[in-house]
């Protein structure tokens, strides 16, 4: 396959607001050792990238310093010592940087082949969003079929996903979104119940659902206040997985619940951890999720797509919060 020498991305030109999103020419990168070149058709748009743009999550070290955490396309080049693909291959990856250009390098381990009856920006929504709800649902939380998950922000791309691959493997679901219309989404997505927090309190409700046991799982990513509410949620034994705080870092919390339910406060981040770490969840997503998503009891939700040259239209949506499901660039 000829290369290009550079390509179309989109640079980060300061910290600031959307515009500082701005579409740049590179060299084109090359893939080292374990690693593959993708050339980039879609790549899914983050809360992440936003908190990157805006000066709050820097790049780990080594890892390209354009936003993009996840893409869908095809094998461009390989690297030197890799096994298992080859140049043609439909993939989609999960990247620590870099997505937001017209090819990107991967760890061969982080990537997936394009899921059976997807496109390549449905596929492109997929990684970042996948990988998070397994790890933090069902390997730190440990849901299991017959238990009961509440996920916060429902209609996200990580809510969207949690409340369908939860429910695909047994268990009972409850999401919090914004407004009438977003919690009846949650519930077309298969949750048992969709809480609008902005007319309901979330705590009651689940309480009344659950005959005031409580959930065993909750998935949070609103932190700040909302910690000590969700300790309220738990049942005996419940475990409270963290994975961002919308609402800031911090909280005051009772230690006695948490020790007379046993419960378990836990969570992680993505981004940082190994390739071989990265690598086993792909294998475990690979063997658990894909099938889910080739017979149709998975499906991302695309909200909406834009060109590359409009990353900052797509930030503006996705901090309007006004989107349901993914946001997805194109190229």
């Amino acid at each position: 396959m000829d290369l290009p020498q550079t390509m179309r991305v989109v640079e980060i030109t300061e910290p600031g607001g959307p515009d500082v999103l701005v579409a740049a020419t590179r060299p084109l990168p090359v893939p080292g050792p374990g690693e593959v070149l993708i050339r980039v058709e879609a790549a899914g748009v983050n809360r992440p990238d936003v908190f990157q743009r805006q000066g709050g999550y820097p790049p780990p070290p080594g890892a390209s310093d354009l936003p993009g955490l996840e893409v869908a396309g095809t094998i461009a080049a390989l690297g030197p010592d890799v096994t298992g693909w080859r140049v043609g291959d439909a993939v989609c990856a999960l990247l620590a940087g870099g997505g937001y250009a017209d090819y990107a390098t991967a760890p061969a381990p982080q990537c997936l082949p394009l899921p059976e009856g997807l496109d390549m920006v449905q596929a492109a929504s997929l990684p970042e969003t996948v990988f998070t709800v397994w790890t933090n649902v069902f390997e730190r939380g440990g849901l299991l079929p017959g238990e009961s998950l509440l996920v916060h922000g429902g209609t996200s791309g990580i809510g969207s996903i949690a409340i369908q691959l939860a429910k695909a493997l047994g268990s009972i679901v409850y999401a919090t979104a914004g407004g009438p219309e977003k919690a009846k989404a949650c519930e077309a997505l298969g949750a048992d119940r969709g809480i609008d927090y902005r007319n309901e309190d979330f705590v009651a409700v689940i309480k009344e659902v659950t005959g005031k046991r409580g959930v065993n799982v909750v998935l949070d990513m609103v932190g700040g206040d909302y910690l000590p509410r969700n300790i309220d949620c738990l049942a005996p034994d419940g475990r409270h997985v963290t994975i961002a705080f919308l609402r800031g870092p911090k909280a005051e919390i009772n230690l006695t619940p948490i020790m007379l339910k046993r419960l378990t406060l836990t969570g992680s981040t993505l981004r940082a951890r190994s390739v071989a770490q990265k690598g086993a969840l792909a294998q475990a997503i690979q063997q658990h999720v894909w099938p889910l998503i080739a017979v149709g009891k998975v499906r991302p939700v695309i909200h909406a797509t834009f060109p590359l040259e409009q990353a900052a239209s797509a930030h503006r949506l996705m901090e309007s919060s006004g989107h349901i499901g993914k946001i997805v660039l194109t190229l």
